[in-house]
């Protein structure tokens, strides 16, 4: 199967360099008209122009593709809603929303200020919910959508001096676990992609990273499976590298507590509750209460 994306339309969010230049201009080689949307900042969020949008536009259209630029940014819903009323103006449709644009402002806990906690969660995870509401109204009316969340390691796993970073990317995971339920009906696909790729946003840490093997381009061959026809859903993509894994949030089959000494019982038992034997991925946040209620009752039945 070769996957091609000929008559659909992607936005590409932070598309002025690394990943999402990468997943730009693989989309557009494919056959997609892309929006290449990128504010021009710094990796802190400083500053701006549209000056690499448009780099990567020319880069496109020099190779036969098609491709429009777009200086949005992605915390301003008013701008982002600009952009996708332009897109649908011109195109008629968006099938594909990748969700990539972000920024650093790393700091251990303890110095972090309030501020660039708030702005790194607004442009991460408030920056995707705001392209995506911009554009689920249209994928649902299609009964056809694609939308990617960028996620990261540092979310899934933790990282020191990225709680910001972290808590946003996620969010974005529960983001997605909902939106690919609810979205279900209308063939809208959610997954997250979480990315190992030397960009500006990993150059502090260079000398210690073979860089050579990191480049984008290894990890843009997930985000075309995750945006493609048959394209899973639910799905956290982990890439990096040429490498590919799967990463999921599980539940153990854990153990039933009840009585006084029901926290002597947890303590007890904690080796018992975190035993990975026959642990699921459950379909829906309900399978945790299910899981609960059963347990109670068969201790109950035992009474």
């Amino acid at each position: 199967m070769t996957i091609r994306f000929d008559g659909k339309v992607a936005i590409v969010t932070g598309a002025g360099g690394g990943l999402g230049r990468s997943h730009a201009l693989a989309l557009a080689a494919r056959g997609a008209k892309v929006v290449v949307n990128d504010l021009g900042v710094a990796r802190d969020g400083e500053g701006a122009s549209e000056t690499p949008a448009q780099a990567v536009v020319a880069e496109i259209l020099a190779a036969g593709g098609e491709a429009i630029a777009n200086g949005a940014s992605v915390t301003d819903a008013a701008a982002v809603q600009a952009m996708v009323d332009e897109v649908l103006a011109k195109w008629g449709r968006i099938d594909i929303l990748v969700n990539n644009a972000g920024v650093l402002r790393d700091k251990s806990f303890a110095k972090m200020s309030l501020e660039d906690f708030r702005f790194v969660v607004d442009v991460h995870l408030m920056g995707a919910v705001n392209c995506t509401k911009a554009v689920w109204e249209t994928m649902r009316t299609q009964n056809y959508g694609r939308i990617v969340m960028t996620t990261s390691s540092s979310g899934l796993y933790g990282n020191f001096g990225q709680a910001n970073y972290g808590a946003a990317k996620m969010a974005l995971v529960g983001l997605m676990q909902t939106l690919a339920i609810e979205g279900g009906k209308n063939d809208i696909r959610v997954n997250c992609l979480a990315p190992t790729a030397h960009t500006r946003m990993t150059e502090d840490l260079g000398a210690a990273l073979p860089l050579e093997l990191l480049d984008p381009e290894r990890v843009t061959p997930g985000l075309l499976y995750l945006v493609c026809d048959d394209a899973p859903s639910r799905c956290i993509l982990a890439a990096g590298a040429g490498g590919f894994e799967r990463a999921y949030v599980t539940l153990t089959q854990g153990i039933h507590a009840a009585g006084d000494d029901a926290a002597e019982q947890v303590a007890a038992g904690f080796d018992a509750i975190s035993d990975r034997t026959g642990e699921i991925v459950p379909e829906m946040g309900a399978a945790q209460g299910m899981i609960e209620l059963t347990k109670a009752s068969a201790t109950q039945g035992r009474s």
